[in-house]
């Protein structure tokens, strides 16, 4: 043992000493010598063997190694904070993303990971002394409720559930915990799905999503059990998923509903409270339009929530309501600017209502008067917020922040001075790599309508150079793009199409959220009209500023983004190559295969057999004849959201023209990807794909 081994063995056994007068917990000590391990044994990197092994360029495999933060939860006491950190893990026999708990300081001090193994821990809630903390994990086998001590100890198991806990809350004392599960099936479906006698009836015997509540204490030997609370035909949650929240005295929980599983239903959600001790279920509101996201004010006399139109749209219109709980006339509060409101939760004095809300390519953080005042913002930075968590003392918030240079991370702030501190280091390790930089731009379209977009420049950009473009369309249609890190993993690797050379324009086009309520439904009936025309616009504006390079444009996008860009193929051949990715291709078949079969009918104004032409006119399918751009097809193969007939369409119809055309199959995978091998493989061939077909010169700093 040579003297720098000598050294770290004396300071491991000073760390033990202390472990164990101290009585810290073993997570505690695994996080205090973790970083001794490598070096006791002797196998620290060699000088330079790390430098040799990072990437020195921003590639789909660099971007991997991002992680994303979420759940940021400040303790009762105001003195700690609970956030998770979800990385991907890619081995010979991996490709998953594992979150773990993490704890700091509230000033920012003494981050370190508070749960380990191979399963993902999440969700963690404080519990209202904050001695406890419960979290979800899979640990089991399915997802089940679990406890812990806030400073550490081996977590115990709440509950053993055969379909999976959803989500879940605290009650007010802190002895009981709500949450969600769906219906498992009854004894002799189950045996009879083990000998495959198991057909299914569409619409019958449906799995509803139902409110449990449990014993929430660590010192049981046995394991609590559960009481259901909802039946019949109530499936808990709505618009913004499993919506519920206790009172104030722990009496009545208030929830919203659905008639069913079936997301197509949203918009029949209706608001209902039930009572803990009796069990009975009173409804609360009950419209035409859906009621969602419930919200107990302190002193318990009153229950916010977000109600739609009547009837309600798909463009998402939704507005603040309050209701007293014993009753009465429901009251709107003064609308916000994009009439998408998420609601954060009430202010302590029970005056103001705090919500978010996207704005162009940021987020704010807003207040309503519940006098009727209009909003007032809280936030008036330049970064996109997200998850935002009151603490017990509805002083301080929680969440997690990220620009277009800056990974996400988590941060709290005083709510009546917005200053916030980051409390998380989850992404201090990854590569120092130039990045393009990225900045707002706004163009006119051809009927003057002013569109908002971001532009990335190359990296190692040169003012007076052509560069090729590259356009990217979102999805929705009332997606929008803001200002995130353009280094997190996607499909889409802006930061390593920008370190290639490319300039990438994404468009906020008219449909977008963040622009108004007006602005969003505007391409209600026209989808590939003035919608195209806004996309159209921006490319000639780059083009006319001198950046782009007419002869060398591509053109991709998901869902709705792979709708537009299906649609652009069938009018222009200006663009080189396209990525179509999980596209709606035909608005008929598409109607009569997804799960969200009331979604084109809105937006089209009718069925399509009552609406044929227009059906017709705006499917790329009745307009597939003659393209010739190269495309790429990258769908999942269990997408019930777009599903992959529509792909296949696509597929061949250009390879009977004899288009270079190649569809991508990922198998497992929903409408968005979500293994980490099947992101990278996306981004992988994206970045080839375009580089097969567009010329252009690497600019980065770093080649």
């Amino acid at each position: 043992m040579d003297k720098q081994q000598t050294v770290f063995v004396k300071v491991t056994v000073r760390v033990v000493q202390t472990v164990l007068c101290q009585g810290i917990s073993h997570r505690i000590a695994v996080f205090l010598l973790s970083p001794l391990i490598p070096l006791l044994f002797g196998i620290a990197p060699a000088q330079g063997q790390e430098a040799e092994t990072k990437s020195q360029s921003w590639t789909p495999k660099a971007m991997m190694e991002v992680k994303s933060v979420g759940n940021v939860q400040v303790s009762p006491d105001g003195v700690r904070v609970l956030y998770t950190v979800t990385e991907a893990v890619m081995t010979e026999d991996k490709s998953e993303y594992l979150t773990q708990i993490y704890m700091a300081n509230a000033d920012g001090s003494k981050s370190y990971q508070f749960t380990y193994g191979d399963k993902s821990s999440t969700s963690p809630q404080w519990s209202p002394d904050g001695g406890s903390i419960a979290f979800i994990s899979e640990r089991s086998g399915k997802n089940n409720l679990w406890l812990i001590r806030a400073d550490g100890g081996e977590a115990r198991q709440l509950t053993d559930v055969k379909t999976g806990v959803g989500s879940f809350k605290w009650s007010p004392d802190g002895t009981m915990i709500a949450f969600t599960m769906s219906d498992s099936l009854a004894k002799e479906k189950e045996k009879a799905e083990k000998g495959k006698d198991d057909a299914q009836v569409v619409d019958e015997d449906l799995k509803m999503d139902r409110l449990w509540v449990i014993t929430a204490a660590l010192d049981k030997d046995k394991m609590p059990e559960a009481r259901q609370l909802t039946k019949g035909n109530l499936n808990v949650g709505g618009l913004r998923g499993a919506d519920f929240d206790w009172a104030p005295d722990g009496k009545t929980i208030v929830f919203a509903h659905m008639p069913t599983p079936h997301v197509n239903d949203w918009p029949l959600a209706d608001i209902s409270i039930v009572d803990l001790k009796t069990g009975e279920i009173k409804p609360l509101a009950r419209t035409g339009a859906s009621e969602n996201s419930p919200v107990y004010s302190p002193d318990g006399s009153s229950i916010a929530y977000l109600a739609g139109d009547d009837p309600s749209t798909w463009g998402f219109t939704a507005d603040v309501c309050i209701v007293d709980v014993s009753g009465g006339k429901l009251r709107r509060l003064a609308q916000t600017f994009d009439r998408q409101p998420n609601l954060v939760g009430w202010s302590a004095d029970s005056r103001k209502i705090y919500f978010t809300e996207t704005r162009g390519t940021v987020t704010r953080l807003s207040a309503l008067p519940i006098s009727g005042g209009p909003p007032e913002d809280i936030d008036r930075g330049g970064h996109v917020m997200s998850g935002l968590n009151l603490d017990a003392s509805r002083k301080q918030v929680g969440f997690t922040a990220q620009s277009a240079v800056n990974p996400s991370e988590a941060y709290i702030s005083r709510l009546d001075r917005f200053a916030p501190l980051r409390v998380s280091r989850a992404n201090s390790d990854i590569p120092e790599l130039p990045l393009g930089r990225s900045e707002v731009i706004r163009w006119k379209s051809s009927d003057g309508l002013e569109i908002e977009g971001l532009l990335t420049y190359p990296a190692g950009y040169q003012a007076g150079k052509k560069y090729p473009l590259l356009l990217i369309i979102h999805g929705g249609p009332t997606g929008v793009f803001t200002q995130g890190f353009i280094a997190s993993p996607s499909p889409y690797p802006i930061a390593a199409f920008a370190d290639q050379g490319y300039s990438i324009l994404r468009c906020n086009i008219r449909g977008s959220s963040g622009y108004g309520k007006e602005f969003r439904y505007a391409n209600y009936g026209d989808w590939g009209g003035m919608d195209y025309r806004d996309l159209m616009a921006g490319v000639d504006y780059l083009i006319g500023t001198g950046l782009a390079d007419p002869e060398r444009l591509g053109v991709m996008g998901w869902s709705y983004g792979g709708y537009m860009t299906s649609w652009i193929i069938t009018q222009t051949s200006r663009f080189k190559a396209a990525s179509i990715g999980a596209p709606v291709t035909n608005l008929m078949s598409f109607t009569g295969t997804t799960d969200i079969t009331g979604f084109i009918p809105d937006y089209f104004n009718g069925e399509f057999w009552d609406r044929f032409q227009a059906y017709r006119d705006h499917s790329a399918m009745f307009n597939i004849k003659g393209v010739s751009t190269p495309a790429l097809i990258l769908h999942g193969e269990k997408d019930v959201r777009v599903p992959i007939s529509q792909g296949y369409e696509l597929y061949n119809a250009l390879k009977r023209q004899g288009v270079d055309v190649k569809m991508v199959v990922y198998p497992r995978a929903p409408h968005g990807l979500r293994e980490p091998k099947q992101i990278l493989d996306a981004a992988d061939r994206n970045l080839d794909w375009f580089s097969r077909h567009i010329k252009t010169e690497r600019t980065s700093a770093t080649k």
